[in-house]
């Protein structure tokens, strides 16, 4: 649903060359600058940590890819955390779908489509590394239940040893098919499972608080005219939380709160795109709050920017 109108040409240099969009731009750019630099700073020093392995903590902690599939209790297998992400994503996507069948690829011009779009990537990383962690514990059982049995057998008496060329061969094997392609299993998880966590704190920033900013103030006391809410417009805003929720209940995740420094970035990256869009198309604001024009605009982003995320409104 179109917000508003266009009133002027936005177009001009007489639109953006003035002191609202300069505080503006002052508003969105120092805090993308101060998370940026949070990022590399943190980032780094907890990169080179990891690499130092400075600490026998570091060394005997759980490999940080195997964080991404594992759930939070032991007890639980795996294939629980997959079936729900596999359920998660699925759900998602058709949701997505029908969204963007029955409403027009114009509602990726909505920041809230954004949100649900990184979910569902989410949900799809997650369901590839679960079903890689599945098959990690899968050979992880059969090892330990070999262990077990060849315990067994030697205290049976009835354990039969491996010949020498047996041992050889089975040694020689293993050499030629592990370091290489364990190395780029390893590493190709490893980036996946931080790309994963970059995302889920981006999913945690943007979903809770457009949710909440939503259901609580936008919903109850905003009146739009010909605005409906309609079963997709309360699936948008419900089930990407639940199911996000679910997630983190049910994963091993360690999320260090700097990395919400993505967050910023995401929402900040938003707006700039829109800046981009308006500068070349004269075309409607997505968001009233984002015109400007008003002169009350570098009031409006400035406390969009105070509470952390913009306000969203469902097209």
């Amino acid at each position: 649903m179109q917000l508003e109108e266009v009133t002027a040409d936005i177009t001009t240099l007489s639109y953006w060359l003035n002191w609202r969009v300069l505080l503006c731009a002052v508003w969105v750019l120092m805090p993308m600058v101060i998370a940026s630099f949070m990022i590399w700073k943190y980032e780094s020093l907890d990169h080179l940590k990891s690499d130092r392995g400075e600490t026998q903590q570091d060394i005997k902690q759980i490999p940080h890819y195997c964080k991404a599939w594992r759930p939070c209790l032991k007890e639980v297998h795996p294939i629980w955390l997959l079936a729900f992400r596999l359920s998660a994503f699925c759900l998602l996507l058709g949701t997505l779908i029908v969204k963007v069948v029955v409403n027009g690829a114009v509602i990726f011009y909505y920041y809230t489509q954004w949100t649900f779009s990184l979910l569902t990537i989410y949900f799809g990383c997650g369901s590839l590394l679960s079903i890689y962690g599945c098959y990690q514990y899968h050979l992880l059982s059969n090892r330990d239940l070999n262990v077990h049995h060849v315990g067994t057998d030697e205290e049976q008496g009835s354990y039969v040893p491996l010949t020498f060329g047996e041992t050889t061969n089975i040694s020689k094997d293993r050499r030629v098919s592990d370091p290489q392609e364990k190395n780029c299993v390893f590493q190709a998880a490893g980036i996946l499972s931080y790309v994963f966590e970059v995302m889920f704190q981006m999913n945690a920033g943007a979903v809770m608080l457009t949710d909440s900013v939503y259901w609580c103030i936008i919903f109850p006391f905003l009146t739009i005219k010909d605005y409906d809410l309609n079963v997709m417009t309360v699936n948008m805003h419900t089930l990407n939380a639940v199911l996000l929720l679910g997630d983190a209940a049910l994963n091993c995740l360690r999320v260090p709160f700097f990395r919400i420094s993505f967050f910023v970035l995401w929402t900040g990256v938003y707006v700039i795109v829109q800046w981009i869009i308006h500068a070349c198309v004269s075309i409607w604001w997505p968001y009233p709050f984002l015109d400007l024009s008003s002169p009350y605009a570098p009031l409006w982003y400035v406390i969009s920017y105070a509470s952390g995320h913009l306000i969203i409104v469902e097209p």
